[in-house]
């Protein structure tokens, strides 16, 4: 009986021991699932904050870069304007300082009324090589060539300068100067550049202030448009302050009433432009390129003005010298007939499978580049492509300020506003000694006048 006591007891110590050990396994068991959980807990929980603080950080950075990014755009859109102020020269300064602090990714979200990336981004070619012409010291005789104006680097340097370059040339004893009319131009070029080019009245302003005493006025523009005659308004304001002043004839002269009328000046341009355009395309002369199914379209830019009729004078003259694949067409103003898509209409009618755009402009600017051979679904080349109807369409980017034929053209036309001075000193000249002989015949009737009084006084008496 002790012994099957001491048995009994012995087997529950022993249960009891294993039931102890069970439970202490258990609990160590048990005890790293909560802490994992905990930790993990933790984590995704620092995890979110993190995460939520990252967002919130670059919401922020996104935020202050789109700030910075308005500013700059605010700033370009104040001078793209057309008057110049006190505060202009500054004003340009403030936003090419403003875009060089602006990051690469910054300077992506530029955008405003006017203003784009491209304003300060774009490379349009070396600034250097352009001349503002706005120098003193000019001497009596200045020479002040005017045009609308180009942001574009290359075409300023090729193409306008190329004109003043030949005046220059032709008249070594005037001093060659230029004026812009489009002060949102210049206010580009002088921002991004730091190049300064004097307006019509900054132009005319430094002419008074250097004494010149004989001014004669080249136009680069086309025509007798808009542009033309605000220059010529600008101009009739200072003409008491020389002693003489002539303007020259635009590049196409005349206007004319209708599409039928033609000068020289059109002919010499029409011939010029082709010449160059067969030249660089590869052709002898305009009947090969015809021959070879290709057509010619010049893009002109057009006018609300009433000289928008010597761009279908042009086309009178291109078909007058039988060039029937020139085609003459404008991107602004009213273009009617000579819209791109009545320009796509006539190439395609007169059977012309290949077609080559080139701008009928003095300067390859914005609009060559960008209206004429950009890659928008609106450009005149993207158009020329989507009709399906032409198996090539390329680009010539050239400006006519560079074809040294259109540049003797604005020579002759200075020479004969300069020989128009001579005539005028010549026709004063004749209106003095006119009225000098007039006095002395007036004279003479006064004294025999008094003769004649005198006798018949001394007659009554007698």
């Amino acid at each position: 009986m002790k012994k099957k006591l001491v048995t009994i007891l012995c087997v529950t110590t022993i249960t009891a021991s294993m039931l102890a050990g069970c439970g202490s396994k258990t609990a160590e068991t048990t005890a790293p699932t909560e802490t994992t959980a905990v930790t993990e807990t933790a984590a995704a929980t620092e995890a979110a904050t993190t995460e939520a603080a990252s967002e919130t950080a670059a919401a922020t950075e996104a935020e202050d870069d789109q700030a910075a990014a308005d500013k700059v755009a605010a700033l370009i859109d104040a001078i793209y304007v057309q008057e110049r102020n006190e505060n202009t020269d500054e004003q340009c300064k403030e936003a090419k300082e403003a875009w060089d602090a602006l990051t690469d990714a910054q300077k992506e979200l530029v955008e405003g009324e006017e203003a784009d990336p491209d304003y300060f981004g774009r490379d349009t070619g070396d600034a250097s090589k352009d001349d503002p012409r706005n120098q003193d010291e000019i001497g009596e005789n200045e020479l002040l060539v005017v045009s609308f104006g180009t942001s574009f680097n290359d075409s300023r340097a090729e193409d306008v300068k190329g004109i003043e370059d030949a005046l220059a040339e032709a008249y070594p004893d005037w001093s060659v100067r230029r004026a812009f009319t489009a002060q949102i131009i210049i206010n580009h070029v002088e921002a991004r550049d730091d190049e300064v080019i004097d307006n019509m009245q900054q132009a005319l302003d430094r002419a008074v202030d250097n004494g010149v005493k004989n001014l004669v006025v080249q136009p680069t523009h086309l025509m007798h448009g808009a542009e033309y005659d605000e220059m010529v308004e600008a101009i009739d304001g200072y003409k008491d302050k020389f002693e003489s002043v002539a303007i020259a004839e635009p590049m196409l002269g005349e206007v004319g009433d209708d599409t039928t009328v033609i000068n020289d000046d059109k002919k010499a341009v029409a011939q010029a432009i082709t010449d160059e355009a067969c030249k660089e395309a590869g052709f002898d002369d305009m009947k090969a390129a015809a021959d070879a199914g290709t057509a010619f379209v010049f893009m002109g830019h057009g006018t609300s003005h009433t000289a928008n009729v010597t761009y279908d004078q042009m086309q009178t003259q291109m078909d007058d010298l039988g060039f029937t694949n020139a085609f003459i067409g404008t991107v602004e103003g009213e273009p009617e007939d000579t819209a791109c898509d009545k320009v796509i209409e006539k190439v395609k009618e007169a059977g012309f499978k290949n077609v080559i755009l080139r701008p009928l402009m003095v300067v390859a600017g914005d609009h060559a580049n960008n209206d004429m051979a950009g890659d928008d679904a609106d450009s005149w080349k993207s158009q020329f492509e989507a009709s399906g109807d032409f198996d090539s369409v390329d680009c010539q980017i050239a400006g006519l300020g560079r074809i040294a034929a259109v540049e003797d053209l604005y020579v002759a036309h200075t020479k004969a506003a300069i020989d128009s001075l001579g005539a005028s000193d010549d026709a004063a000249a004749e209106d003095t000694d006119a009225k000098a002989t007039d006095d002395s015949a007036d004279d003479a009737q006064a004294d025999d006048a008094a003769e004649t009084t005198a006798d018949t006084a001394e007659a009554d008496a007698e």
